[in-house]
């Protein structure tokens, strides 16, 4: 948040020629986007939780956000793209015009009560790659051109939308959960909007071997970093760094 209000104030006042202290004003800035390497715990109510959820970290922060940086988050988006519906966080933000609450899940897996989010979208159970991706593509695209404004997103990447998920029901590939991702980041750079990353669902089926969950979790991540290295000219993830990860986990 302290590097978007500097971002912010070096829009307000533009770079001149003679001020060699600033980046060229012609680059585009890189994007602001920070990583949770655990929570998207978005099952949790206000006084109980569920779905192997305490409490909302995405809500809590949220709410921090908005009393500690209200004059420079007046709106927050938050795209929940588990494979279950993110119900604790649609009514932890009922009634609240400065949080949005978009949620694309499976229509045949609820384990609780479907709560109502500002945006609920759901897909059929057995989803593939090409159902799913059309979906989320339509329905960013107009939260784009019809959502208003949004200065801070938050992005539950669940990856129980895998086919060889234990509770997911659906039918996503390895690819077509980083093409997800792709969509997402992509949005949030086209906006500009500052953006944190959260865990989410992820249930392997032989639950002796988590090698594939864990791998699918840490792409998130490891994709993000590679984006943002793309998008600056850096580096990216070395050869065999992403191997050591998975393994010490």
């Amino acid at each position: 948040l302290q590097q978007r209000q500097q971002q912010q104030q070096e829009e307000e006042n533009p770079t001149t020629e003679n001020d060699t202290n600033r980046n060229d004003s012609s680059s585009p800035p890189p994007p602001i986007w920070a990583a949770h390497v655990a929570g998207g715990t978005h099952h949790a109510f206000h006084d109980y939780g569920e779905g192997f959820c305490i409490f909302s970290d995405i809500a809590v922060a949220a709410n921090v956000i908005r009393q500690r940086y209200a004059h420079l988050i007046k709106r927050i988006l938050i795209i929940d793209l588990d494979v279950h519906q993110g119900n604790g966080n649609a009514v932890l933000f009922q009634n609240r015009n400065d949080v949005m609450t978009f949620s694309i899940h499976c229509q045949s897996n609820y384990f609780s009560k479907k709560e109502i989010s500002d945006l609920d979208v759901e897909v059929p159970a057995s989803c593939n790659d090409d159902t799913y991706l059309v979906t989320l593509r339509h329905w960013l695209s107009r939260i784009e051109k019809e959502g208003g404004e949004y200065d801070f997103v938050f992005y539950q990447a669940g990856v129980d939308v895998l086919e060889d998920d234990r509770l997911g029901k659906m039918s996503l590939s390895k690819d077509g959960v980083v093409q997800r991702n792709k969509l997402v980041y992509d949005f949030a750079k086209r906006r500009n909007i500052p953006m944190v990353i959260t865990m989410g669902g992820g249930y392997p089926k032989d639950r002796d071997d988590w090698s594939s969950i864990l791998d699918a979790h840490s792409n998130v991540y490891f994709q993000a970093h590679q984006y943002i290295s793309d998008c600056c000219g850096g580096d990216g993830v070395k050869e065999g760094e992403k191997e050591d990860v998975v393994e010490s986990l």
